[in-house]
């Protein structure tokens, strides 16, 4: 029952990171590289449909890596899991301080209602999120040290 709990959550959290990985490095490329209202208009659709996902994923991860923590409690390797379990808690506050402020801003953006500042709140979403994306990995690969 442990190894099942130890893959599923390795599976998820890996998987989340896939997709925060895929949106920084290849989703926001691609939506820069479009002329302003067509990035405008999907980035706000991106953080309509993610900002509803993600929470979800977010916690749940925490939550599977927690229970595999407290399952695991005598395992050599549960310091990796608490660790990579306080790094998801990091990644948690970084969302919900620093990037979902903008995103909830953002998500309501059209061509014709987008702050004079726009651009630079973009940027520093990314910015967040590139760091955030560096937690998360970091997170993974501490999940994935504790399997072996």
């Amino acid at each position: 029952m442990l190894n099942a709990l130890e893959i599923v959550t390795t599976v998820v959290v890996g998987v989340m990171v896939g997709v925060e990985f895929s949106v920084a490095f290849v989703v926001n490329s691609i939506l820069n590289a479009l002329p302003e209202d067509s990035m405008v208009r999907g980035r706000a659709h991106g953080g309509r449909m993610l900002g509803a996902v993600m929470p979800v994923w977010y916690i749940g991860s925490l939550v599977l890596v927690a229970v595999w923590a407290i399952a695991a409690w005598q395992d050599p390797a549960a310091g990796l899991v608490v660790t990579a379990g306080a790094l998801l808690i990091v990644s948690v506050v970084m969302s919900l301080l620093l990037l979902v402020p903008i995103n909830n801003r953002s998500k309501t953006w059209t061509t014709e209602n987008r702050p004079a500042d726009w651009k630079e709140q973009m940027n520093r979403w990314d910015r967040f999120h590139y760091a955030r994306v560096a937690v998360i990995i970091a997170a993974f690969a501490l999940l994935v040290a504790a399997l072996s």
